[in-house]
């Protein structure tokens, strides 16, 4: 039987969303939820429930990020972290809280790659990998907890699934931070100018897979595919200088791709 106890803080001037057992102190909100105890929903999490998420540049929760205090016990986010591996137990987090608000104010999806930690910047991108059975996933933080002494991570519960732990209610686990705001805020800054030149897009990723090595291959030009709300993009580049990008928006009009043009015309003209 799954076994997990959650409650929320909330104080004048932060929401946390915090994971107790029954021996701690009751939470102030603990009237808040429909249901005293977590649960599993009726159904498992589809394929595409459970698709990695793409790290993208995200500005930093105001609320989320501050020092707080849950059960006498004081935290510190730390928003400009770069590096970060942490060993320990992974739980999950269902029904009870789906639809309720999460720390940095999101609305809670079970079904959703997410989770909640101590310390972590809102939002940042962690590899979960069980060390069970070798599974991993790509998660989105976005919440705080949980806040059980022994435990390091809360899942949704697609992630869960992912990562196979859904029977037993935890696993152990290790974390490798992907991307924080502060890594993504540069990625940003250093593909501002980059060009890029769309040859071809699909819904089926393997068969752009080896498209793209056939370009590479045929044409010495470096290739890479963007994924966006299920359509997958095979572009070419990045590269600043411009006269480069339209010597190789000229070879691939050339050969077999006519219909090849600037991904943003603005950067590359």
């Amino acid at each position: 039987m799954f076994r997990h106890y959650c409650g929320v803080i909330v104080s004048a001037t932060l929401l946390l969303a915090g994971c107790s057992s029954p021996s701690q102190p009751v939470s102030p909100n603990a009237g808040r939820y429909q249901q005293q105890q977590d649960s599993k929903p009726a159904r498992l999490p589809t394929l595409l429930e459970m698709t990695d998420p793409a790290p993208k540049a995200e500005p930093l929760s105001r609320g989320g990020n501050r020092p707080y205090q849950v059960f006498g016990q004081h935290y510190s986010p730390v928003a400009n972290i770069t590096v970060f591996k942490e060993s320990g137990i992974a739980s999950w987090y269902g029904n009870k809280f789906h639809g309720h608000l999460t720390s940095n104010g999101e609305t809670y999806n079970m079904f959703a790659m997410t989770a909640a930690h101590k310390t972590l910047p809102l939002p940042s991108y962690v590899k979960v990998t069980n060390l069970e059975n070798g599974q991993s996933a790509i998660v989105r933080v976005n919440d705080r907890g949980p806040f059980h002494r022994d435990r390091i991570i809360d899942l949704s519960y697609s992630a869960a699934s992912k990562i196979g732990m859904l029977q037993r209610g935890t696993a152990r686990v290790q974390l490798e931070l992907i991307k924080s705001p502060a890594m993504l805020a540069q990625d940003l800054a250093s593909t501002e100018q980059q060009c890029y030149i769309q040859i071809f897009a699909s819904t089926d990723n393997g068969k752009l897979n080896q498209l793209s090595a056939e370009v590479a291959q045929k044409l010495a030009v470096p290739t890479q595919i963007q994924a966006a709300d299920g359509i997958f993009r095979l572009l070419v580049g990045p590269t600043k200088d411009k006269w480069q990008a339209r010597n190789w928006l000229a070879k691939l009009k050339a050969n077999q791709f006519p219909g090849a043009y600037f991904f943003d015309s603005a950067r590359c003209t």
